[in-house]
C-alpha cells in the first residue's frame, strides 16, 4: 500500500466513523476512535455485503459500506455496553 492509499483510507474510515456517530446520535469517539471504527466498519459492511452478494466500488461505495459497517459496530458496542 502506498502513501496515498495509506492516506486514503484513513480519510474514508475517519469520515466514515463520524458519519456512524451522527447517525447514531452522538455515540462517535473523537477522531482516532472515529477512524479505527471507520477502518473496523469497513471491514463488517465488506463482510456484510459479501454474504448478502452486494459488491459496492469505487470511493462512495467504500464510503457507503464502512459506513453501514460502522454503524452496525457501533450498535453492537452500544448493546454490549447496556449489558
Amino acid at each position: 500500500m502506498n502513501i496515498e492509499a495509506f492516506v486514503i483510507t484513513l480519510a474514508t474510515g475517519a469520515l466514515a466513523g463520524w458519519l456512524a456517530g451522527t447517525i447514531l446520535k452522538g455515540r462517535g469517539f473523537g477522531i482516532i476512535g472515529n477512524i479505527v471504527i471507520g477502518i473496523v466498519g469497513a471491514v463488517v459492511g465488506g463482510f456484510l455485503f459479501g454474504l448478502l452478494g452486494i459488491h459496492a466500488g469505487g470511493l462512495i461505495g467504500s464510503l457507503i459500506t464502512a459506513t453501514i459497517g460502522a454503524i452496525v459496530l457501533l450498535y453492537v458496542v452500544s448493546l454490549i455496553k447496556k449489558a
